[in-house]
């Protein structure tokens, strides 16, 4: 991978960045996805934000290599202390982090987000609590994407500002992943369905209390789903 061959979930994640934008990737690594971004005439302006010492100097010499200094500001900083409100970024990517992660980092500094109108999340796990926080602080889900590579299975989750309901079900498998039944999709969730009944059975071996029995409950209904699904 590099800054003008993006891995396949990177290549995903560029792929919802409206043409125009200014983007801030947060995380940035070597910074590839936002020279990436500029080079093709997607980005007019990134902002490359990490908190390592090593990643963020790898991603200053990538910018420099790629002869993008005048473009992209690459930034030491925690998430997204690394955008300011004169950057006027319009459209914020988070990728290769778990789900729980990318929430505290857009809950921790929600005034760098007042600009910001597209959210585009790669949680490498858990991203249902992405589905939640965006229900509880006013984003929408406008698509969402599921793929493998390298043998891990990653979601790309695409929020707008504005107004959205959600059932439990679509929090946990995602409002239009179920309908297009992806073969990372079925892979995924036919594993989860798997390990589910193993912890089922375990439970039921187990003493009974109100804690367990609450368990098989939430997993009864969670089983469920993936039949319905995958029927």
């Amino acid at each position: 991978m590099n800054a003008q061959k993006l891995s396949k979930r990177l290549e995903t994640v560029a792929s919802f960045v409206p043409t125009g934008a200014v983007v801030a990737d947060i995380g940035s690594d070597h910074a590839y996805l936002p020279c990436y971004l500029v080079h093709r005439g997607v980005a007019s302006r990134a902002i490359a934000g990490e908190v390592v010492q090593g990643p963020y100097e790898s991603a200053e010499r990538q910018v420099r290599t790629e002869g993008l200094a005048d473009k992209i500001t690459v930034r030491l900083a925690n998430g997204l202390a690394a955008v300011t409100p004169q950057d006027q970024v319009d459209t914020v990517t988070i990728a290769g982090m778990g789900g729980p992660l990318i929430v505290s980092i857009l809950e921790k500094h929600p005034e760098s987000l007042e600009t910001v109108t597209r959210l585009i999340l790669q949680p490498n796990i858990h991203a249902k609590v992405i589905r939640e926080w965006a229900l509880q602080h006013g984003w929408a889900l406008i698509d969402e994407v599921i793929l493998e590579e390298d043998e891990k299975i990653y979601e790309v989750l695409v929020l707008q500002r504005g107004e959205m309901t959600l059932t439990e079900q679509e929090i946990l498998l995602g409002k239009f992943l179920p309908a297009r039944k992806a073969p990372a999709f079925v892979k995924k969730w036919t594993r989860e369905y798997d390990n589910w009944k193993r912890v089922y059975g375990a439970i039921e071996r187990a003493e009974a209390t109100l804690e367990n029995e609450a368990k098989k409950q939430e997993l009864t209904q969670y089983m469920t789903w993936i039949e319905g699904v995958l029927r």
